[in-house]
């Protein structure tokens, strides 16, 4: 089932790991990331240690 723009923006959060993406927090360092689908379609990143987001 597809998400909708109704949900919780923490329920659309795919977990990844450095080992898998190949990605850090650009702002702490952590490989603690993850990926945020956003409503347009396009793609961001979460720290889920430090808060930092970037696409």
């Amino acid at each position: 089932m597809a998400a909708s723009s109704f949900e919780d923006p923490a329920a659309r959060l795919a977990a990844a790991s450095r080992a898998d993406t190949g990605l850090g927090c650009p702002s702490c360092g952590s490989s603690h990331v993850a990926q945020m689908l956003g409503d347009n379609g396009g793609v961001s990143y979460v720290c889920t240690s430090c808060g930092h987001s970037w696409s």
